[in-house]
C-alpha cells in the first residue's frame, strides 16, 4: 500500500466537523492529506493504491456506484464513504479531488516508447504533438477518463491534480510532460478542474524544485508542495 493512507477525518458525527470533499488517488494523494490534517481541514480519504493501478481495468459500475476490483482499495473506498454517511458515489455531497489517471512517470517509462523513436534515437519531430501519440495516452488511462467521466455524469463535482514535475531515471522527461498535457487536456473535456501548479514549482528547465520535493525519493511531492494544492483547492471553495 502507497505511504499516507492514514490520512482519513472522520465527518460530521459527535460533532465533528463536516468533510469538505472525498479524497481519492495515489500516493500523490497523501501530500493532500497530510497538509489538510495539519492545517485542521476536514475530508475523509486518502490514498488507495500506486498510480499504475489506476489507468486501466480497475473498476466497475454497481448501479450508480463504482466498485474497485482491488480488494484492499474498495475497502478503503467503503470506510471513507461510511466516514461521510453515504451508500455510494451517486450519494456524494461534497467535491471528489482526485489523482488518478496523473501517474505520468509510469506511462512515461522510456522503455515502452523505444519502438517510435527513430533508429533508436530521438521521436519524429512532432510525435509528442500528434493524433498518435495522443490516442496512445488516452487509450493507456482509459479507464481513468472512464471513472472522470461517470462522475461527472452524475453531478459532482471533480476536481483532479497534476503530478509533482519529477521524473524517474527510469523515465523519459519529455514523454512525461506530453503524457501529463494529454491528460489535463482529456480532463478540461470532460468538464473536471485540473490542479495545476507548474509553473509555482519547478525551476527554468521545468523541474520540481527541492522545496517542494520530498526528499527521500525521486517521484513524490513535499508537503510544502500539498500546502500549496490544498491553498488552490480552497481558493476554488471546496
Amino acid at each position: 500500500m502507497t505511504p499516507y493512507s492514514t490520512t482519513t477525518t472522520p465527518t460530521d458525527t459527535a460533532g465533528a466537523t463536516a468533510a469538505r470533499f472525498l479524497l481519492l488517488g495515489d500516493s500523490h494523494a497523501g501530500p493532500i492529506g497530510r497538509a489538510a490534517k495539519a492545517a485542521g481541514i476536514s475530508f475523509s480519504g486518502g490514498p488507495v493504491g500506486a498510480g499504475r493501478e489506476f489507468n486501466a481495468g480497475f473498476f466497475d459500475l454497481r448501479g450508480k456506484d463504482v466498485v474497485f476490483r482491488g480488494s484492499e482499495t474498495d475497502g478503503l473506498y467503503r470506510t471513507f464513504l461510511d466516514e461521510l454517511g453515504v451508500t455510494g458515489l451517486d450519494a456524494l455531497d461534497v467535491p471528489l479531488v482526485c489523482t488518478f489517471g496523473f501517474s505520468a512517470h509510469f506511462i512515461a517509462t522510456t522503455a515502452n516508447w523505444d519502438i517510435y523513436r527513430v533508429h533508436g534515437g530521438g521521436f519524429t519531430p512532432g510525435f509528442l504533438r500528434s493524433r498518435l501519440f495522443d490516442d496512445l495516452v488516452r487509450a493507456t488511462v482509459r479507464d481513468a477518463l472512464a471513472f472522470y467521466a461517470h462522475a461527472r455524469a452524475l453531478g459532482l463535482r471533480v476536481v483532479s491534480v497534476m503530478p509533482p514535475q519529477r521524473v524517474p531515471s527510469m523515465s523519459d522527461p519529455s514523454v512525461f510532460r506530453a503524457a501529463q498535457e494529454t491528460m489535463r487536456r482529456a480532463l478540461v473535456e470532460l468538464g473536471v478542474e485540473v490542479v495545476d501548479l507548474r509553473d509555482r514549482v519547478t525551476d527554468e528547465a521545468g523541474r520540481q524544485r527541492p522545496e517542494f520535493s520530498e526528499a527521500t525519493d525521486e517521484i513524490h511531492g513535499s508537503l510544502a508542495f500539498g500546502r500549496l494544492i490544498l491553498a488552490d483547492l480552497l481558493d476554488r471553495g471546496l
